[in-house]
């Protein structure tokens, strides 16, 4: 880490004195039906290399807040009062606030005094220019850089955000990197004028857990080495319990709680903040609804056996010799990174990939084994009345242009089971049952929240009376308060319909809150199975261990990083390379 130490800091504000100072914002969206208030007599200050972290569930105007801040509001929003100091190193004093977001003042701000990496990297870097071009363009805009110079400090930063082989990856596309390295891309432009402040907004939420502690950890080293202060814009408490100095929490605009990590942890004094981190410890553990059921009888026949399951996608094995069994009344865990296999097991069992081989031997209700792999036709059809499926994205699987009624109805209507009253009827039961009003019934998916939608998408996975459910990383896209709720409306489905489930996650809280057993995928193979609470607590394949390592304890207490390491396969140390 040699190279990171290389940077020189910039001067460091007085001692004391914050660098950023927002006092009584307000951030305001101009609609049709009135004002919006999105940020709400909002103060809080951050001093230099220090990380304070905004904390709170969506639609709380975190991000709003980090683009008040830069004055890169969307339209119609503006800041209609408060102020935002910044303090700079040479003693005088800027408000943003009153700066006018098309000015040369505030544009030289961004970037050189406050930078800002983003979510999604891929949305926030060009297509079309080099990641190179990128990075040159901040450096020679801002630091009147020669077009060599700015192409070896370019090679620097990528480096020092350790970028394998800097030299080439500069010349590549953004496309041509993993979601990791476009991460690390953003931050090395971000970190190209060595900026006062960073402002991270969601940066490690589309990542992987063991992506996400690389990147903590090269945020945290970077602020060591530059003296530069963090604001850290997260819904993720375990992140924010690992590197936060300070906390804010929000919730509709407004600052429910501000104060040092330790007191927000351990001495909440709203009632919110006791709720956000009573969820994420509820799923430190298992289910109160998991744990008073009879124990699973594992010598029943299996609903389903997957053996030696193949999927090809030219010459990449995406499912690679894949063999495991489902129970009845199971919930069985895949757990695994980006690119594992996970999701395509559960396309492959769905049929929505045929598989390159392999069985997928399912037990129908009248005892008759039929082979998945090779049904067509109406045998695939009658087949997946009794396999469902219940995806990721609860806005993007839904229909926006169909009623909630007629999202939840058309599987009945298509298998000619209900129509007209008792289609009514029948949809008003599945909405009381997925524990949302009937009396929405005539309204579209983009007005309910996204847990409401999350309910309506498992109300028409259960509305043929399904044997098993595929949940593929069902509560991702959920905050953690409405997660668990979900959670407990599929384990109390499970429970009154006999439901087994094939639940796909790569959050191990997820898993171990409601999963039987859970099966370990990495590069399309399976290198685990085993009970959830074995796996999840003391896991024997190195891969596992190396993934469990990397969960964020939700504990500022337990900040031991001594215990993180990577998994490298043993054919990879071979030839001198790391998994990725």
């Amino acid at each position: 880490m040699t190279d990171v130490l290389s940077i020189v800091p910039r001067p460091s504000i007085a001692a004391g004195k914050p660098l950023l100072e927002v006092k009584n914002l307000v951030t305001e969206f101009a609609l049709r039906t009135g004002v919006f208030r999105a940020v709400d007599d909002l103060s809080f200050s951050i001093e230099p290399g220090k990380t304070l972290c905004v904390v709170g569930e969506s639609g709380s105007g975190k991000s709003v807040t980090a683009r008040s801040i830069l004055q890169i509001i969307d339209s119609p929003g503006e800041i209609a009062s408060g102020s935002i100091l910044l303090h700079r190193p040479d003693g005088t004093s800027l408000d943003l606030a009153k700066l006018n977001p098309r000015s040369r003042a505030i544009r030289s701000v961004r970037g050189r005094d406050i930078a800002m990496i983003f979510q999604e990297p891929m949305s926030s870097l060009s297509p079309v220019h080099t990641v190179g071009d990128q990075i040159t363009e901040v450096l020679r805009l801002h630091l009147n850089m020669s077009k060599a110079q700015a192409r070896t400090e370019a090679i620097s930063l990528l480096r020092q955000v350790e970028i394998p082989d800097p030299e080439k990856a500069l010349d590549r596309y953004a496309f041509q990197y993993s979601g990791g390295m476009r991460q690390r891309a953003m931050i090395a432009m971000a970190l190209a004028c060595k900026p006062q402040l960073l402002i991270a907004d969601e940066p490690t939420t589309a990542l992987d857990v063991t992506t996400q502690a690389e990147i903590l950890d090269l945020i945290k080293r970077l602020q060591q080495s530059t003296g530069m202060a963090v604001l850290f814009i997260t819904h993720d408490m375990g992140v924010v319990a690992q590197i936060a100095d300070d906390v804010l929490v929000m919730h509709h605009g407004v600052a429910k709680e501000y104060g040092p990590v330790e007191q927000i942890f351990h001495a909440p004094q709203d009632p919110y903040t006791r709720m956000l981190i009573g969820s994420v410890l509820k799923l430190e553990q298992k289910a109160e609804i998991r744990l008073a059921r009879p124990p699973l009888d594992t010598t029943a026949e299996p609903i389903l056996t997957i053996r030696n399951l193949s999927m090809h996608f030219g010459d990449m094995k995406a499912l690679n010799d894949v063999s495991i069994a489902l129970l009845p009344g199971e919930t069985l865990g895949i757990v695994g990174e980006s690119g594992s296999g996970k999701t395509t097991m559960g396309r492959s069992i769905m049929r929505l990939y045929d598989p390159t081989g392999g069985e997928m031997l399912y037990r129908r209700a009248d005892g008759k084994v039929v082979d998945l792999a090779k049904l067509e036709g109406a045998e695939l059809k009658a087949a997946r009345r009794e396999l469902r499926m219940v995806f990721q994205d609860p806005f993007g699987s839904l229909n926006p242009r169909m009623t909630v009624a007629q999202v939840i109805g058309e599987p009945l209507l298509v298998n000619g089971i209900a129509r007209g009253k008792e289609l009514d009827e029948r949809v008003c039961h599945l909405m009381d049952q997925v524990g949302l009003d009937p009396a929405g019934r005539e309204r579209y998916p983009h007005a309910f929240s996204g847990g409401q939608r999350q309910r309506i998408g498992i109300a028409r996975a259960i509305t043929l009376n399904p044997r098993i459910i595929v949940a593929d990383e069902a509560t991702s896209a959920l905050d953690v308060s409405v997660r668990f709720q979900v959670l407990d409306l599929l384990m109390r489905l499970q429970d009154d319909l006999g439901l087994a489930y094939i639940f796909i996650s790569h959050d191990i809280g997820v898993i171990r809150y409601m999963c039987d057993r859970v099966g370990v995928m990495y590069r399309g193979k399976l290198v685990e199975v085993g009970e959830a609470d074995k796996v999840c607590n003391a896991p024997d394949h190195p891969y596992t261990q190396a993934l469990i390592s990397a969960i964020p304890r939700p504990d500022p207490r337990d900040r031991d990083r001594s215990r993180r390491f990577r998994y490298t396969e043993p054919s990879q140390v071979k030839n001198g390379s790391t998994a990725g």
